[in-house]
């Protein structure tokens, strides 16, 4: 599965349009985390656990993606987009989304 955020995807045409695609995934906080967090409000620097985090919910949501892409039947999604959200003050949701189509390989002329 091609993945890109472009609008198309060099050496390729695209063939058909198989819609709109979207995956998502909901994160919530841990103590342990927010216990951590708090002591690095205090001194300062990256929060290296819920980095982790929001790269796997990264991941996640772009696999749900991919895997509603084959349910239609596509083998690329172009014009992919990310995008973040509080759901509670403890959880965020990412949801990645674009647009399912099929490619045929351009001749070299």
């Amino acid at each position: 599965m091609i993945i890109v955020t472009t609008d198309y995807v060099p050496g390729y045409e695209v063939i058909e349009l198989k819609g709109f695609v979207r995956g998502s995934t909901v994160q919530s906080k841990n103590i342990g985390r927010d216990i951590l967090a708090g002591l690095k409000n205090i001194v300062g620097g990256e929060i290296t656990d819920y980095t982790k985090m929001m790269d796997e919910a990264r991941q996640h949501a772009i696999g749900r993606m991919k895997q509603h892409a084959e349910e239609k039947g596509a083998d690329a999604i172009i014009a992919v987009r990310l995008e973040t959200s509080s759901v509670t003050s403890a959880a965020s949701e990412i949801i990645a989304y674009g647009t399912a189509v099929s490619l045929k390989k351009m001749k070299n002329d």
